[in-house]
């Protein structure tokens, strides 16, 4: 298929599905999200098939070129996170349709399909989709800044769709830290521009060297992206967003908007800063990844709500991701970094979706996600807690997950670049995350006390969760052809040129 259909689909259908939905009511809109859904869905299996077979493959809007047109760019990198986003979006889709149904959950403050939370939902939805898929087709620094503010503004109206203190508090929080980090974005944008005269990512990737502007650059951009993808230290804001926002919400949340700016980061790292500005920086991205991973898990081991010990986990999960930045400047041990990096984004996003829609399942049925009040819920909710103990899987790195593949690379780069302290925080995150996943398991596996009426779950939001969580199992037994095609474009020689 022709590669300006592919790319153009990608943006263009979310798009115009959310500008539709803004005035169409909101049993019309589920439907054109759920159309629109599958046809990204199409899309991004079109545009991984042609990257894989072609290479990288870029598209100019009107025939205009950098610097003066805005280009549309996919490499194995940005077709990869396409493909995660369609998948996990259309699973999102999906358990939205029954979450915002119409009956009120026992402590839930939702409206139905009749009101306008249902009818605001799927136009926020479709306008996040879009400005995820911007970002990773976007070759231009500023068209990045704008499809980022559309994503963050888009991630903080669809937190407040619900009432309360708690969610008006963990979305004005986000607010703030969103704008913050885009203005820190955009400052090092208008560094880069002053310096260089572009807005070109390809274009700056040539002019950029080692001086004052550039580190500057280089520093307030790193700041802002870490500050939106919430490494620790800079966590705070998160736990209480994802665990007080509606199900779908903290799906997307956790599975992919994190990863839409720690793509954003490792796309300027490799594509525009100059490998000897950044292996300073890459040690101190390295040391704050593991310090994430064990006290994110710690934190997750003390939670007694099931959606704040999963939101914890994100930021433990998190971690991982940038540990690849210290590794990135060993020969030899860079493309495993990558690779597992990167693959730890996709079976992360898969594994955690399925997480939050079991303690959005579980919190359905009881009216409340307390870990202790979860007794014998797997006479209930089977295949939610079947999905949450295959995410758990996936999260502690055990074969044949996609997580034990992200894992594997990373301590194989780990060890080729002699770094064992990292290859042993890989490990231990693999043990904690065990440890806070087996207890809501132990108690939702023994029955105490009589047997209370529940209300039963929808089947549909059950398979949801469940086909996630074996979708993220299922990446292990298909890393290699996944693995291989994250290495078109890939910088680095062993990539082999693809």
């Amino acid at each position: 298929m022709d590669i300006s259909v592919l790319v153009l689909g990608l943006v263009f259908l979310p798009l115009a599905a959310a500008t539709l939905s803004c005035v169409l009511r909101a049993r019309v809109s589920r439907a054109l999200a759920l159309v629109s859904g599958a046809g990204i869905v199409l899309a991004a299996l079109g545009l991984c098939l042609t990257v894989y077979r072609r290479g990288p493959q870029a598209y100019e809007l009107g025939g205009w070129g950098a610097p003066l047109g805005i280009e549309l760019y996919a490499d194995g990198l940005s077709a990869l996170m396409l493909l995660m986003t369609a998948l996990v979006g259309t699973g999102v889709s999906v358990y939205a349709v029954r979450y915002f149904s119409g009956e009120k959950g026992a402590g839930s403050q939702r409206a139905g399909d009749s009101g306008d939370v249902a009818g605001s939902f799927w136009a926020l939805w479709m306008f996040l989709w879009a400005a995820l898929n911007g970002v990773f087709l976007s070759s231009d620094v500023f068209n990045l800044y704008v499809v980022l503010e559309l994503l963050g503004l888009s991630s903080v109206a669809l937190i407040t769709l619900e009432r309360g203190r708690a969610v008006l508090a963990a979305g004005m929080r986000y607010l703030l830290v969103s704008l913050f980090g885009s203005l820190l974005y955009l400052l090092g944008v208008a560094l880069l521009y002053g310096a260089y005269g572009t807005l070109s990512v390809k274009l700056l990737g040539d002019l950029v060297e080692p001086g004052a502007y550039s580190y500057a650059a280089l520093g307030v951009i790193v700041l802002g992206m870490l500050l939106k993808t919430a490494l620790f230290p800079l966590h705070f804001w998160l736990p209480p967003a994802h665990a007080n926002a509606p199900t779908p919400v903290s799906v997307l949340l956790s599975a992919l908007v994190v990863k839409g700016t720690f793509y954003l980061l490792l796309r300027l790292w490799l594509d525009v800063f100059p490998p000897e500005m950044t292996p300073a920086a890459g040690q101190l991205l390295g040391v704050l990844g593991a310090a994430a991973i064990v006290w994110g898990s710690v934190l997750a081991l003390l939670q007694r709500r099931l959606k704040l010990l999963v939101a914890y986990s994100t930021v433990a999960q998190v971690g991982y991701l940038f540990l690849l930045f210290a590794l990135l400047p060993v020969a030899g041990a860079d493309l495993y970094a990558y690779s597992g990096g990167v693959y730890h984004a996709f079976s992360h996003a898969l594994a955690k979706a399925a997480m939050f829609m079991a303690a959005g399942t579980v919190m359905y049925v009881l009216g409340h996600d307390e870990i202790a009040g979860a007794h014998g819920i797997l006479r209930h909710l089977p295949l939610s807690v079947a999905g949450f103990a295959i995410a758990g899987v996936t999260l502690m790195g055990l074969p044949p997950s996609g997580g034990f593949t992200a894992k594997w690379l990373l301590l194989v780069g780990a060890v080729e670049a002699g770094r064992w302290d990292l290859a042993a925080v890989v490990a231990l995150g693999g043990l904690l995350a065990a440890m806070y996943v087996f207890p809501f398991l132990n108690r939702a596996l023994i029955q105490v006390g009589p047997q209370k009426p529940l209300r039963p779950a929808p089947r549909s939001l059950e398979v949801t969760t469940l086909s996630l969580a074996l979708l993220s199992l299922s990446l292990g037994l298909v890393s290699a052809p996944l693995v291989e095609l994250l290495q078109v474009g890939a910088p680095f020689a062993a990539a082999g040129g693809r």
